[in-house]
């Protein structure tokens, strides 16, 4: 285990470990123990009550933050023709087909959204081993296999991240930067437990969101109240209370 630097023991130290914030309260708490000289994002991690390995209890999606990311989301688009011309004009940084399938087997996978036309899936394919593991396969359910490629870059470049469980049944993401300021993180922070909550898989058994943590890059984790949280479909009351 990696021993705490004598600042991050030191940040610990002011938060209570054993209290459950209210989401405003741990807002407020992460902003105001963000010490590092760069923009810090918001981090959120939620401990859920599935287990993946079960295909009926995989949870994931793509939510679109209102506030944005505060990231520049580098997009890659296999398209060609109209497809092709329509992907850069909306903003994409690399179009292309066999050409793009040979520089991403040579390691250029900088990218932080792929999206391919279903009649590019086929070259798309051989890919499998490649982007899978960085999770970056498109993906018919996620959006990101399309014939709409100039609105799936521009969802991908304004605001919309992609989740998926992890093996241990945690989820993070980042919710932005901590410049964004209380408000604008509060509707991100709505919009992405939203999407988690409607995305309850019908396998899920018992209390569905078990923890919720937020922390700044480089700051100490301040826990949430999960009490109120309910099922799918139904609006968190712990994220409604202010």
């Amino acid at each position: 285990m990696a021993k705490l630097t004598k600042k991050l023991k030191a940040l610990e130290g002011k938060v209570d470990s054993l209290k459950l914030h209210t989401v405003d309260e741990a807002l407020k708490t992460v902003r105001e123990l963000a010490s590092a000289k760069f923009d810090e994002t918001l981090e959120v991690a939620l401990n859920l009550g599935v287990d993946p390995r079960h295909a009926d209890q995989m949870v994931r999606g793509v939510v679109t933050l209102p506030a944005g990311t505060g990231k520049d989301v580098k997009v890659a688009v296999f398209a060609r023709g109209d497809n092709a011309d329509k992907a850069l004009a909306a903003g994409a940084d690399k179009v292309g087909a066999e050409d793009l399938m040979e520089d991403m087997l040579a390691g250029n996978l900088d990218y932080g959204r792929v999206i391919a036309t279903p009649d590019m899936m086929g070259i798309v394919g051989r890919l499998g081993k490649t982007l899978g593991p960085k999770g970056l396969m498109p993906n018919p359910k996620l959006g990101t296999v399309t014939p709409n490629v100039a609105d799936a870059v521009k969802a991908a470049k304004g605001g919309q991240i992609e989740f998926r469980v992890e093996k241990t049944g945690i989820i993070h993401a980042g919710l932005g930067k901590l410049s964004f300021g209380e408000e604008k993180l509060r509707q991100n922070f709505d919009a992405f437990v939203d999407a988690i909550v409607k995305a309850k898989p019908a396998g899920a058994k018992g209390k569905y969101v078990r923890k919720i943590a937020l922390s700044s890059t480089m700051g100490p984790g301040v826990k949430g109240d999960t009490a109120a949280v309910s099922g799918a479909g139904s609006r968190p009351a712990l994220i409604q209370g202010r």
